[in-house]
């Protein structure tokens, strides 16, 4: 672990002498906190103060996470829970709170789950709240001890038979808490809104349905939220992501759905720190970003792109908008405030972490273990897109900006000068130029799924059925190939000479009857003339996965929906023969065949071409 300040590393800094576990600076940048297997130190960070020591030390063993409230004084630690008496199922009380300033403990209570164990506190510190079997939210005024039986106020969910599923309080002087409620035995889900304290009537409420889990969103100053609600299953079979829908709330009592133009999951949803406008990345890829102002308005959209990740720089001056987790990590940037003008484009390939540096003026991108255990390493970014700092690590498990506030850097009028790249920038790039063969022009074609690379196909169109056998080359996994019959173990061989038998007097005569008879009714009526027709290869599956077009045991999922959408095609086309030959088709069959060119327009779309 290590404290780098204008790209130095701090020498004075009390390092770790055991594994750090986690580690977590508080909002305000006040303090950094990280473990060690006996205790949790806390360091204070601000500016202008030595952190040659330690703030404070908590002896307290096996801490695996830890939150800061927002005013940085509180310090809420998760440790290993355990069990003091079977019979009884009595466990210890593992989430413990910390007063930093007085170096003491304010309270402690038992929860064994890691998930949502945190609690949160308002803007100011003053409340404290904590989720209580999911049907009470306890509040708590913060003081030097507090009885964690006794709180302050409580908010209770009405219907008896219902539990919430997770709440946020908003940021702001005047807190507020918005609680989700999913649906269950034919109920709507809701998302209600309360002031802290007045729990007696919601100042805004919604309901919908399809809403499994929500994702609550604030806007900086507490008066509007978003709530993503999304489920795992699309009843309509549109989409292999679930359904997702996207609605915006007031604490005036205002509620609104947000109409997106395009089908397909909503990737991410951000506010600006104006408050004024939010960002929405949505649809099947390559995606839209679109951006709404604070009433729900369209203000403008971006090209489509294969992006799903949305950043505001702090003042809002830039926008971020990148394509990561398992697309290729292009970035691009805008800005906002020059009618979204873009300011340049670059590559982070595999980034697992993405932030703005407090100033607005720098990009930071990291590679982290576990997701990736390689290429672990650290780049800093100028905004003009050039690449001013690069450090590699063996391992990095996590990596931030300290958080400071933007008054103390002030707006830009103008993006400035990027300054001279640091000597380990430079031998980053000229590593790069030498492996990827200095100025060679990488040739750009039609795009081919990944299984379909390196067949040695030729470009030329194909049919369906052609580029469904392609699929299957080379697969491991047996499928049905026309013109070949399956051979069975101990059977007989289809075609082969058949041994000599001797034949019963009975067995000839019933055979020279069969005989006589099959060639009267040959002469009597012609043979009917059908349609030849090539059977569809149904190619077997091992594993849950089919083997011919199965990178890795990974299928994406875009590689899912054309699959799909080819299925369809074929279909169209065995209804389409039938309807040549004459056959009648029922209406669910038409209305198919009419939904052809719309299927060729989403296979277009995701790249694919005849």
């Amino acid at each position: 672990m290590s404290l780098v300040v204008s790209l130095a590393e701090v020498t004075t800094f009390p390092k770790p002498t055991a594994e750090v576990r986690c580690t977590s600076y508080s909002s305000n940048g006040h303090y950094l906190a990280y473990t060690q297997p006996t205790h949790v130190l806390v360091v204070s960070t601000k500016d202008g103060e030595s952190n040659d020591k330690a703030a404070a030390k908590f002896d307290i063993k096996d801490t695996f996470d830890l939150h800061f409230s927002p005013n940085g004084r509180y310090l809420a630690l998760w440790t290993k829970p355990i069990l003091i008496d079977k019979e009884s199922g009595v466990w210890s009380e593992n989430v413990v709170v910390y007063d930093v300033e007085l170096q003491k403990e304010v309270t402690k209570w038992s929860n064994k789950h890691q998930g949502g164990w945190q609690p949160q506190f308002t803007q100011d510190g003053k409340f404290m709240a904590k989720n209580f079997n999911n049907k009470e939210i306890h509040f708590y005024e913060m003081s030097e001890s507090l009885d964690i039986k006794k709180p302050s106020h409580k908010f209770k969910v009405q219907d008896a038979g219902a539990s919430f599923q997770n709440f946020q309080l908003s940021p702001g002087l005047n807190p507020s808490v918005a609680v989700f409620i999913p649906e269950k035995g034919g109920k709507p889900a809701q998302v209600l809104i309360y002031n802290v304290p007045s729990f007696n009537q919601p100042v805004c409420s919604k309901t919908f349905f399809k809403a499994e889990k929500c994702l609550l969103k604030w806007n900086a100053l507490g008066t509007a939220l978003l709530a993503l609600a999304s489920t795992d299953h699309d009843t309509s079979n549109k989409s292999y992501y679930g359904e997702t829908n996207l609605y915006l709330l007031g604490i005036a009592g205002s509620y609104e759905r947000i109409d997106l133009k395009r089908e397909g999951p909503i990737h991410d949803i951000t506010w600006s720190p104006s408050a004024r406008e939010f960002a929405v990345s949505y649809g099947f890829m390559p995606s839209e970003t679109t951006f709404f102002d604070a009433r729900g308005n369209l203000i403008h959209s971006l090209p489509t792109a294969p992006r799903n990740t949305i950043l505001y720089s702090p003042h809002g001056r830039f926008v971020l908008v990148a394509g990561f987790g398992n697309l290729q990590g292009t970035v691009d940037v805008y800005d906002r405030q020059n009618k979204f003008s873009k300011v340049c484009t670059f590559e982070a390939s595999n980034t697992s972490v993405c932030e703005w540096s407090p100033c607005g003026r720098y990009i930071l991108t990291a590679t982290t273990s576990p997701r990736l255990r390689v290429d672990n390493g650290l780049k800093v970014w100028h905004a003009s897109g050039k690449l001013v700092y690069y450090r590699e690590y063996p391992e990095l498990f996590s990596i931030s900006w300290k958080p400071q506030s933007i008054e103390k850097y002030p707006p830009l009028r103008q993006l400035e000068a990027c300054p001279e790249p640091q000597q380990s920038a430079k031998e980053y790039l000229a590593k790069r130029a030498a492996l990827s063969g200095g100025n060679t022009v990488k040739k750009t074609g039609a795009y081919r799924p990944p299984h379909a690379r390196n067949s040695g196909a030729s470009a030329t169109s194909t049919s369906l059925y052609q580029k469904e056998m392609q699929s299957n080359i080379g697969s491991t996994t047996p499928a049905f190939v026309p013109g070949v019959r399956r051979v069975v173990p101990g059977a007989a061989i289809p075609g082969a000479p058949v041994a000599a038998t001797k034949e019963s007097k009975t067995a000839a005569k019933n055979r020279k009857k069969r005989e006589a008879k099959k060639a009267a009714l040959s002469e009597s009526s012609p043979a009917p003339e059908t349609p030849s027709s090539t059977p569809t290869p149904v190619a077997t599956v091992s594993g849950g996965a089919a083997g011919g077009s199965v990178v890795g045991g990974v299928v994406s999922l875009e590689e899912k929906k054309i699959r799909s959408l080819l299925k369809k095609l074929r279909a169209i086309e065995t209804l389409k023969m039938k309807q040549a030959g004459g056959e009648p088709l029922e209406d669910t069959q038409v209305s198919k065949i009419n939904k052809e060119d719309d299927i060729r327009k989403e296979l277009s779309e995701l790249g694919w071409t005849e």
